[in-house]
């Protein structure tokens, strides 16, 4: 009796409306990733030497405008000849030419070098056919002799020698000053 029961309530299930899935008419598939990927990790080399790794939360690619946008934050580890970290650059956004292979930092741009030497600003690319990072905006350095703020900056990627096109503000680390202030 128990089994006629279930075995009617069963057919009466299976006897009803096929569920369709919702369709988004405002899909354009176009406008679609071709990858997208999560926690990833990209690796930049030159003749088998490693140059950077990239480190994003979220990553897509678009292969049709050549074009890989990052999110969820970015850390990029920048190495030198000897191929051990020089600079460290973190931003909270980010965008890959994938023709040129440019990486663009976007939001909360910082890059702190093993030198000492701390950059911050809003926007920066790193070139990568000459391993420059460059930016047109408001820029401000920190190196243990100075402060320089200004716009528009240009240095190598281990950030010993740099730039700033248009100073709006200089001033000296003293050295006494940061002893009492570590105190």
């Amino acid at each position: 009796m128990v089994s006629v029961i279930i075995l009617s309530l069963f057919i009466s299930a299976c006897s009803g409306e096929r569920v369709k899935p919702v369709i988004d008419p405002n899909l354009v598939v176009e406008e679609l990733p071709t990858q997208e990927s999560w926690n990833s990790k990209v690796v930049f080399t030159d003749s088998g030497q490693t140059k950077a790794i990239l480190h994003t939360g979220h990553l897509r690619v678009f292969s049709k405008s050549m074009e890989t946008l990052l999110d969820d934050g970015v850390k990029v580890d920048f190495y030198n000849q000897m191929e051990k970290i020089s600079t460290v650059l973190t931003s909270k956004r980010g965008r890959v030419d994938d023709a040129t292979r440019d990486l663009y930092a976007i939001d909360s741009v910082v890059a702190v070098s093993d030198s000492g030497v701390t950059v911050s600003t809003e926007e920066l690319m790193w070139r990568n056919k000459d391993r420059k990072i460059v930016s047109d905006k408001f820029v401000t350095i920190i190196s243990p002799k100075e402060k320089i703020q200004g716009y528009g900056f240009e240095s190598d990627q281990s950030l010993q020698n740099y730039v700033i096109y248009n100073i709006t503000y200089v001033t000296s680390i003293d050295s006494t000053s940061q002893k009492s202030g570590q105190k």
